[in-house]
């Protein structure tokens, strides 16, 4: 299997060792003379770690057309070893997430023992029922055509639990925690379904799913406005997701997607809200300029992304609370690797900026009603560029200080392509 060497990773950063530690001493120096210790600020970046999805690991596409770019992972094996590839970089993608059946392991123990061997855990399952697929539907005995747990047919409504319900016993094999539903239920046209109705049957649905869960595990309900249900989505929005979570048990919670919602939401209050009724469950990271576009994060709205992180610390009292974040992408054009390594970095560094903002004046000023000041404070933590520190968290434990360079001098491609063959192509997107 192709691997990232850790002698390649340091004999990299003994290359920029030099500028790297005067860039990190210049900086932390800066920090000091305010309010902001800068070994807090590589403790909690060296805390954070964010799960890679599956199905982005390989190439993604479009309605008009995909370019794999070789080498992709075929098997769900292959794509555990990509993730321990990303992990040996950034120190920071310790589990991957599976989504079944685009992962639909034979051996479950024999699937762990290679994800262990390679210091991989598992990140929460995924079901899928937004597609036609012979194990979860008999082989067209059922469609998914007008809806899943929301269809107006109970013999599909069992199917479309039964399949998470299969999941769900996988991913208890696997050693997951956590089980993520995302529903295409809903319309394309008025009239088609009473809205009412297809509600209250996806929330007893979900409600039986969370009475079948182990009492460790959560479940995750995932809102999305509009695709492929263009008029009304079941769960279209956080507001939804909140009362189907509520309806179904005290341990379920709300995923938050940064592409699932409508052009200029206020994603930064949508977290704020789910957190302080303590629904929040997660994210799936990406960023977007139109829709679900499914880019690079932080590669549009990194200010968002620095607000989001903002209101993580202030539900968690000043640390992340331990949520199930992962990165949710398609990666049309570039190395999916490539793009999952500048992904978590920008995660890294959006909440490096959130830990220097000094937080107790920022408070003071909001107090004291003068929102220009308030301003001041917080773009001066926006503005400083930590990625000094962010570089210096991962060194220490290991990962390289440039991540795609690294990556790159490693030749991880090119010897992807050389085991796995140029026309190699991953499941999922």
């Amino acid at each position: 299997m192709p691997r990232i060497d850790p002698e390649l990773i340091d004999r990299e950063n003994d290359r920029r060792a030099a500028d790297h530690h005067r860039r990190v001493d210049h900086l932390a120096a800066t920090l000091e003379r305010g309010r902001s210790d800068p070994e807090h600020v590589i403790s909690a970046i060296a805390a954070f770690d964010v799960a890679i999805p599956s199905w982005a690991l390989g190439t993604g596409g479009t309605r008009f057309g995909r370019f794999p770019i070789g080498g992709e992972p075929r098997t769900t094996e292959e794509k555990i070893d990509d993730t321990a590839a990303l992990h040996a970089l950034t120190a920071a993608n310790p589990r991957i997430s599976l989504h079944v059946p685009w992962d639909d392991p034979d051996d479950p123990a024999g699937l762990r023992e290679h994800a262990e061997a390679r210091g991989i855990g598992f990140d929460a399952v995924n079901s899928n029922t937004f597609q036609d697929l012979p194990r979860s539907t008999g082989d067209g005995a059922v469609s998914y055509k007008f809806g899943s747990m929301a269809h107006s047919d109970p013999a599909v409504r069992e199917v479309a639990l039964a399949h998470n319900l299969e999941v769900l016993q996988l991913g208890i094999a696997l050693g997951s925690t956590a089980l993520t539903v995302w529903l295409a239920d809903g319309t394309n046209h008025p009239g088609q379904a009473s809205f009412r109705a297809q509600f209250e049957r996806v929330a007893a649905c979900l409600a039986e799913l969370h009475a079948a869960m182990p009492d460790d595990w959560t479940l995750l309900v995932e809102h999305k406005p509009y695709e492929p249900a263009f008029y009304a989505s079941v769960n279209t929005d956080w507001g939804s997701s909140l009362l189907l979570a509520q309806h179904a048990g005290p341990r379920a919670r709300c995923i938050v997607d940064l592409g699932h919602h409508l052009p200029n939401t206020n994603i930064e209050q949508v977290v704020s809200r789910l957190a302080m009724v303590e629904r929040l469950g997660g994210f799936h990271f990406n960023d977007s300029k139109y829709g679900d576009d499914d880019l690079t994060t932080g590669s549009i709205k990194p200010f968002q992304l620095f607000l989001i992180m903002m209101e993580l610390l202030e539900a968690g009292g000043g640390r992340l609370p331990d949520l199930a974040y992962m990165i949710d992408q398609s990666h049309n054009l570039k190395d999916p690797l490539e793009d999952l390594l500048q992904s978590t970095e920008a995660l890294q560094i959006a909440l490096a900026q959130a830990l220097v903002v000094d937080r107790e004046a920022l408070v003071d000023a909001q107090d004291a009603n003068d929102p220009a000041l308030a301003g001041e404070i917080l773009m001066a933590g926006y503005r400083t560029d930590v990625r000094p520190l962010v570089a210096e968290a991962r060194r220490r434990h290991g990962g390289a200080i440039e991540l795609v360079a690294t990556y790159r001098a490693a030749e991880y491609r090119n010897l992807a392509i050389a085991e796995r063959g140029a026309d190699a192509r991953s499941t999922g997107l």
